[in-house]
């Protein structure tokens, strides 16, 4: 799926080595009105860039709370390197469905920040 088209992309970067985070893996939730209970809507993985440009399809965003889940003490474990966050949650919520969101998260093995992007 191209960029473009998806309402919802992520881009992370590593931030202690200046690259992006390359094949991190990540999931996709949401908060479920009635139950308060989390669906997963997709498992993916960054690409080269440390993308995952399509998260949603056209059309699949809602207005709701939303989770980022990334697996990042794998994510340090394959690059020999401690860490002090297990996994990383980011949650935010679209109110409005026709909008494009983007969530980049910067990582280090000991802090990390995100912002709602363009």
């Amino acid at each position: 799926m191209e960029p473009e088209n998806s309402p919802l992309t992520t881009h992370v970067l590593d931030t202690a080595s200046g690259l992006p985070a390359r094949g991190l893996r990540l999931h996709l939730s949401r908060l479920e009105d009635l139950s308060q209970q989390w669906t997963e809507l997709k498992k993916s993985y960054t690409d080269l860039d440390g993308r995952c440009p399509g998260l949603l399809r056209p059309g699949q965003m809602k207005p709701g709370t939303y989770k980022l889940s990334f697996e990042t003490q794998g994510y340090w474990k394959e690059r020999g390197q401690e860490s002090f966050y297990p996994y990383i949650e980011v949650v935010f919520t679209i109110t409005k469905e026709t909008q494009k969101f983007h969530v980049p998260l910067l990582l280090s093995p000991w802090s990390y920040t995100t912002y709602r992007g363009s």
